[in-house]
């Protein structure tokens, strides 16, 4: 191994694979972690980074972000996404399928993989479309979408509805010991609203959506798991029933897992307050009680992972009639500040909000990211854990800036973001403006 070197010196190292929390130094070479410890010495030519006692952990695993390229790029591409995910302190993200044309077919995944390659900014991989034309009817070619790329298949924002269809799809990944991730909300019920069922629902006159919807979907699916034995995830689970079916599911020893994305777990329903369409998610804002069951899930382990759910819209989707307005926030750059939210709630431990941001789901994936140990890519996050500042979206590097954080206070903020040894990211450690 050879290439540059780099010593960051005098961090709190924190690894969620090893269970690592503690001061120490790491040594990279090239696009390597060559070693970690304890006044670890660089030989001289290393170039010294003195992280001044700061969290230095692994690049975050973002396992659901929309790019829209190719189709949308003015919304938001590989490039300004790659960008955002740098300010994140996201070294690896995997972009959904529903893009124009869908990823349905090898070439548009190499085009992906092409592009990332071409930025060099964070490191780009894709999920392919479960079915073709994510229309949920005919099965793409699952083998060979693995075998050039595809780490999972899913039709998206779309759930797979037809229960024979999603049976087959399972199956036929099961052959190919490949992962299915459902969009859990059941469409006909999905369709008929655009808030969550309920107080607000009516006081503002808005057709709703029963949480029902979610946990139906999630019930049927797990049954075909029980037949087919296929690997499933259910996305952004947002619901008490949602998370007490897959705590059962996981119990029986099912392989399913799920994960979550921070409006679900830091925001209720009240963030609609006057038809606020920055706050229409699919799935919608659930009830308190609903976001304290997915605050229990996460703590309990039954939620393996936080994802921002990045969703870039223009202003021309946004800013319509609440019932006309797409769905969907940016994530990427507020994913790690509002997730630390739960460690300064003290609901979990700083290393277990970074297992859910990192480990886990890389080990969902398959991904050989998201821990620091030697020969271990150098994808790394420097961040100060308590750092005060407020979420501005003006100032997002994502081309869409559809948030409803604005002004929110946070704590916690990226540093540095270094990708196979190359930074990508830097914020001046005395408070100046990143470069």
């Amino acid at each position: 191994m050879s290439g540059r070197r780099q010593l960051f010196r005098g961090a709190r190292l924190i690894d969620p694979e090893s269970g690592r929390d503690g001061p120490g130094d790491l040594l990279v070479e090239g696009d390597r972690i060559v070693a970690l410890g304890a006044n670890l010495a660089g030989n001289g030519d290393a170039e010294i980074i003195d992280c001044g006692g700061l969290c230095l952990a692994p690049g975050l695993v973002d396992m659901r972000v929309q790019l829209r390229e190719p189709g949308a790029e003015h919304m938001e591409s590989v490039e300004s996404g790659g960008h955002a995910a740098a300010a994140g302190g996201v070294t690896t993200m995997v972009a959904l399928p529903n893009t124009e044309p869908p990823v349905d077919d090898v070439s548009v995944v190499e085009f992906l993989a092409r592009r990332a390659r071409e930025v060099k900014l964070a490191k780009i991989h894709s999920y392919a479309a479960a079915t073709k034309g994510l229309n949920g009817r005919e099965l793409t070619e699952i083998g060979l979408l693995a075998a050039n790329g595809a780490v999972g298949f899913t039709d998206g924002v779309k759930a797979i509805a037809d229960a024979l269809v999603m049976r087959r799809v399972l199956a036929y990944a099961r052959s190919f010991d490949q992962l299915i991730i459902q969009h859990p909300e059941e469409p006909s019920l999905g369709h008929a609203g655009e808030v969550t069922e309920g107080e607000i629902a009516t006081r503002l006159g808005l057709a709703g959506i029963t949480p029902m919807a979610e946990v139906i979907m999630i019930e049927r699916d797990l049954r075909l798991v029980e037949i087919t034995g296929a690997r499933y995830h259910a996305a952004h689970v947002s619901t008490a029933e949602a998370v007490a079916a897959i705590r059962r599911a996981k119990a029986a020893g099912l392989p399913v897992t799920c994960d979550t994305a921070p409006p679900y777990f830091v925001l209720n329903e009240t963030a609609i307050g006057d038809y606020r369409t920055f706050a229409k998610l699919s799935p919608p804002l659930r009830s308190e009680a609903d976001r304290g069951a997915v605050v229990a899930g996460l703590a309990d382990g039954t939620i393996d992972a936080i994802a921002s759910d990045h969703a870039p819209w223009d202003q021309d989707s946004k800013r319509l009639p609440f019932s006309s307005a797409s769905c969907g926030i940016v994530g990427l750059e507020t994913l790690l500040p509002l997730a630390l939210e739960l460690y300064h709630g003290g609901h979990l431990a700083l290393i277990d909000v970074l297992r859910r941001m990192t480990i886990n789901p890389a080990r969902i994936l398959g991904l050989a990211v998201g821990r620091l140990a030697s020969g271990a890519p150098a994808d790394l996050l420097l961040f100060d854990p308590d750092r005060a500042w407020h979420i501005r979206p003006d100032e997002f590097r994502s081309k869409s800036k559809n948030a409803p954080f604005d002004g929110r206070p946070t704590r916690g903020q990226v540093m540095r973001t270094i990708v196979d040894g190359r930074t990508i990211f830097a914020r001046d450690l005395s408070g100046g403006a990143p470069r």
